[in-house]
């Protein structure tokens, strides 16, 4: 395929590695959430990494991302976060994805395509402490309906929650806990006790340890950005991701020209002006018009005017620029560095909308890559 653009993602695949290991508990294990394809990184290269470095589950949005994982060769046993979409249970159990389930509809629909199959699905219950997205609501009747999922042909395989406030707040994230532990001791007392039981995200997993339970579900740190308040830098956290570019026009504009749509940057000096080929159909947003910064001969310049589709503007100043020099857009430069964090508090967001908006038409290039992932089992260990 001809790579006309300079413009590329480009995603360590060593630094998927050290994060598994970095957020890896002990007496844990490890799902790496690759949904959206990877937070924008390339799911099934991050997958890979992340399996050759520990983890033993993988962790998607959607059957149409878990099957795609599939069809690329991987094996390790993958949980779909939600119920499946109706009429996509048969070709999920037929592929060996593991489902979520929360609802009486979404048993009965599961339990239909099972029996059609001959199959006795493991599944993992999602109870509803807090979060109040998905989830079965109150968890206290966690009994009942884990008792109808087993009488209806499924495996009893995992009980789990999710975490609204784990990089922020102790107080609520403990409560959550302890409706989780609630629940999850009433199924004991009837004698229904899963493989596993998860409730960690990536923050929990750094800053609550006693949520780690059997598994813990690490998403956006896999990817080397900080789940909130800091936990990145705690956990020793690698970026992993590099978004460049390169300069394809230079221009000297004198005082008092103004450049891009609306000519909202006027110049206060005669200043060389770079056109880089990147805009917000690439991901890179509107809302950084004149507010962010770009590497170029590692320092920082600033976009000049109104962000384009395709093209943006960087004031350079008096700088020697030329075109070929490379730009970039998030990551390190020399000395200095350009994080996604840095762009989401431009943008009033957080990283992971960031990352994840880097847009398709910005290929992404993989270094670190090995030749073999292994194949662990679904209880963790390794194959035969």
């Amino acid at each position: 395929m001809i790579r006309a653009r300079p413009t590329v993602a480009e995603v360590d695949l060593d630094a998927v590695r050290h994060n598994v290991r970095a957020m890896k508990p002990d007496r844990a294990q490890l799902m790496a959430v690759v949904k959206a394809d990877g937070y924008g990184h390339g799911a099934t290269e991050v997958a890979r990494a992340a399996l050759e470095a520990g983890a033993t589950w993988l962790g998607v949005a959607t059957v149409e991302e878990a099957l795609a994982l599939r069809e690329s060769g991987l094996r390790a046993p993958i949980l779909v976060l939600s119920e499946l979409s109706r009429g996509s249970e048969s070709e999920a159990l037929a592929g060996g994805i593991t489902p979520t389930l929360y609802t009486e509809d979404g048993l009965r629909w599961l339990s239909s395509a099972a029996r059609s199959l001959d199959l006795t699905p493991g599944v993992h219950v999602k109870v509803d402490t807090g979060m109040h997205r998905v989830g079965l609501f109150p968890p206290d009747r966690a009994v009942e309906f884990v008792t109808g999922a087993v009488a209806a042909q499924c495996a009893f395989e995992g009980l789990w929650t999710h975490l609204a406030r784990a990089e922020e707040d102790t107080a609520t994230t403990e409560a959550q806990l302890r409706r989780f532990r609630r629940s999850s001791d009433d199924l004991a007392a009837a004698g229904l006790t899963p493989s596993y039981r998860h409730a960690a995200n990536s923050a929990a997993t750094i800053r609550h340890p006693e949520s780690h339970f059997d598994l813990v579900r690490v998403g956006i740190a896999l990817y080397g950005l900080d789940p909130g308040g800091g936990l990145g830098d705690r956990a020793g956290l690698r970026p992993a991701l590099r978004w460049r570019t390169a300069v394809t026009q230079v221009k000297r504009l004198p005082t008092g020209e103004a450049v891009s749509y609306g000519h909202r940057y006027r110049l206060e000096r005669d200043t060389t002006v770079a056109t880089i080929p990147v805009g917000y159909a690439d991901g890179y947003r509107r809302g950084l018009s004149s507010r962010a910064d770009v590497l170029i001969g590692g320092r920082r310049r600033r976009v000049a005017g109104t962000v384009t589709m395709d093209q943006t503007l960087v004031d350079c100043g008096d700088d020697p620029v030329q075109a070929g020099d490379e730009v970039v857009l998030i990551g390190r430069q020399g000395d200095q560095e350009v994080t996604a964090d840095e762009l989401a508090r431009i943008l009033a967001t957080i990283g992971y909308e960031v990352v994840c908006g880097i847009g398709p038409r910005v290929p992404r290039v993989f270094v670190g890559e090995q030749d073999q992932e292994p194949t662990p089992t679904r209880n963790g260990g390794a194959p035969s």
